[in-house]
């Protein structure tokens, strides 16, 4: 698409990086926001195997636009944030052998929705995580997510606003699932937002394909591109597929409306239902 790069969590086609690639490159993508590498995690992969994926990706002119790695997931009240922070570091590391701009990040889940009982500790860690990626040429870029303190708008916006180095991902389907309207959100985060995450859903918080939802996406992208944004994600969540229970918090699963024959068709579905969309 004219002056858009639209990359994808890819391994919602295929848990292998070869089938990645092929997912890509019959759907036109300029690559990947990278999350799960033959079986792995993409912040466990160790830095041959980074190399080995990014020779894969460089044969067939692919790329890594962003880390999607799960950097914030951690309980505030009781993860173990040192190694956490030991995490980020080998993510940051990774990034420079894969050559992403971004590392997609949390946070923090929030116990009992106690959102200012935890919000000093939130800002000091979010702090320190800055504080180690500053210098790396990698861009932290928090996405909202159900559970953790940037569920909602405002908060988002409050540690945007708190960490001006802190860039911006905007999901409207993890904006609707948490009882956010989409255009209201946008308006806050949208001067603000490094890329979008293409996923929709509908009220019940079922997730369906670009433009079948109540997220505004046909006119968030149209507001997005106006203002001179030109990197997207395609995140389909059409399917159930390897993984997908390890990205979510205990107790919680992704709803689904849409379901396809295969890992590949759903890919596919959310890639076409983006073109409709632009």
């Amino acid at each position: 698409m004219q002056n858009l790069n639209i990359y994808a969590f890819a391994d919602e086609a295929s848990g292998q990086v070869d089938g990645q690639i092929r997912a890509m490159l019959r759907n036109g993508l300029q690559g990947l926001e990278i999350r799960g590498v033959d079986g792995q995690n993409i912040a466990d992969i160790s830095m041959d195997k980074a190399r080995e994926v990014r020779k894969k990706l460089d044969d067939n002119g692919l790329k890594v636009w962003s880390m999607g790695s799960p950097i914030g997931k951690i309980d505030i009240a009781h993860g173990d944030f040192a190694a956490h922070l030991e995490k980020l570091k080998h993510v940051l590391s990774l990034s420079q052998v894969l050559e992403a701009e971004n590392v997609r990040m949390f946070s923090f889940y929030i116990p009992g929705e106690q959102y200012d009982a935890w919000r000093q500790k939130v800002m000091d860690q979010m702090g320190e995580m800055l504080r180690i990626a500053d210098g790396s040429g990698v861009q932290l870029c928090h996405e909202n997510e159900k559970g953790i303190y940037g569920d909602m708008a405002p908060r988002c916006l409050e540690l945007l606003n708190t960490f001006p180095a802190l860039q911006n991902i905007f999901d409207p389907a993890n904006f609707i699932q948490c009882g956010q309207d989409t255009l209201e959100a946008w308006a806050m985060l949208g001067d603000k937002t490094r890329y979008l995450h293409i996923k929709d859903a509908l009220a019940t918080g079922h997730v369906v394909p670009a433009g079948k939802g109540i997220g505004h996406l046909p006119e968030i992208l149209r507001d997005f591109r106006a203002k001179g944004g030109c990197h997207v994600t395609i995140e389909p969540h059409l399917t159930v597929f390897s993984g997908l229970k390890d990205l979510e918090r205990a107790g919680e699963e992704t709803r689904m409306a849409y379901t396809y024959d295969s890992s590949d068709a759903a890919f596919d579905a959310a890639c076409n239902a983006l073109k409709d969309c632009l």
